[in-house]
């Protein structure tokens, strides 16, 4: 039993050295992240803009430009990951992501509503549609799932949500094909970007974000037991139902505000828990720490990557994304068809 106890604290402690480590990398591409761009900047020239703030052409740019864009890739990404940790915890699905709850999908329709029928513009006014169209889609899936025949099952709940992404969907592209002005105008938007975004619209959707990833980290243990399955949770005095209302709860708020603020961008939260997982196993109280870290650096890498392939010209972080993920994603259907 000591023996247990010591190879315990020991894990621990490699598990806090290396979150320790990643959090060290995350602040180094956030680093990197600001620095780069059309035109390079130095470290010591953020330094400044930060710290004694001067109103030069650098500065500014630092201030209104690099410093919002770097933070909400950060975030987004920290935010993608705790989500798609979350889903595949309550639903034991190893290829569930936010995506499975229709969130980006009623997010999409939100917008091109939005602009296609009510003429609006503004990256704002996507933001607020946005997160609306997230969390209708996401309460209609938990309803539908909930009156299929034995409750809010993992299957319905998968299923539930594949049908209204399919629905949402398939409004989203006949409106598309219908008005391509409309197409037009908020085409950038539906690829999945982080830049032109400003603090204001930051901090916006921050308040969303911490709350989402509070409520994540305080079921961390919880959603452990209930990854064991439902049987195992509920022996255990767990009700599971009220565990799965407040982590969608905390999924909606992660899923939402990113898409309101970068658009619809896929694959982090698939990949990054298979990930985690694969370094730190099944204990949530490690996969969630370890998952905000990881997704901040994914999506501050991706989008670096998406600024440097045409150089000085950018592509959108979200069509870079496929091409890091889709590979990974491959593997998974392989190996669970092996299985």
């Amino acid at each position: 039993m000591i023996h247990n106890i010591r190879n315990t604290e020991r894990n621990n402690t490699l598990l806090l050295l290396g979150l320790i480590l990643s959090i060290v990398i995350l602040l180094a591409s956030l680093a990197l992240s600001i620095t780069i761009g059309a035109k390079d900047i130095s470290l010591n020239t953020i330094y400044e803009a930060i710290f004694a703030f001067n109103e030069s052409p650098d500065h500014l740019i630092i201030r209104t430009i690099r410093l919002p864009r770097s933070l909400i890739a950060l975030f987004v990404g920290a935010a993608l990951a705790v989500a798609g940790s979350l889903m595949q915890g309550i639903t034991r699905n190893p290829l569930a992501s936010p995506s499975i709850l229709g969130v980006n999908a009623g997010g999409a329709l939100a917008v091109v509503i939005a602009s296609n029928f009510l003429g609006e513009k503004s990256l704002q006014i996507y933001a607020i549609f946005a997160f609306l169209g997230a969390c209708i889609a996401a309460t209609s899936v938990y309803g539908f799932a909930s009156l299929g025949r034995g409750g809010l099952s993992t299957l319905n709940l998968t299923l539930a949500g594949a049908a209204l992404s399919a629905f949402t969907g398939s409004l989203t592209g006949g409106i598309l094909i219908v008005n391509q002005r409309s197409f037009e105008e908020i085409r950038l938007w539906l690829a999945g970007s982080v830049a032109g975004r400003d603090f204001n619209l930051f901090l916006q959707v921050l308040p969303y974000l911490g709350i989402g990833l509070l409520l994540a980290l305080a079921l961390s243990k919880q959603i452990t037991i209930l990854s064991l399955g439902e049987d195992i949770a509920q022996s255990l005095g767990q009700n599971t139902a009220i565990i799965k209302l407040i982590a969608i709860l905390s999924i909606v708020l992660l899923s939402g505000a990113s898409i309101a603020i970068a658009g619809p961008i896929g694959f982090i939260g698939l990949i990054v828990p298979h990930i985690v997982r694969l370094l730190v196993g099944r204990d949530y109280r490690w996969i969630l720490p370890y998952g905000i870290t990881f997704g901040g650096i994914l999506l501050l890498v991706a989008d670096i990557v998406s600024r440097l392939i045409l150089k000085p010209q950018e592509i959108p972080v979200g069509l870079i994304m496929p091409i890091l993920g889709a590979p990974f994603f491959i593997y998974l259907i392989l190996s669970r068809i092996k299985k």
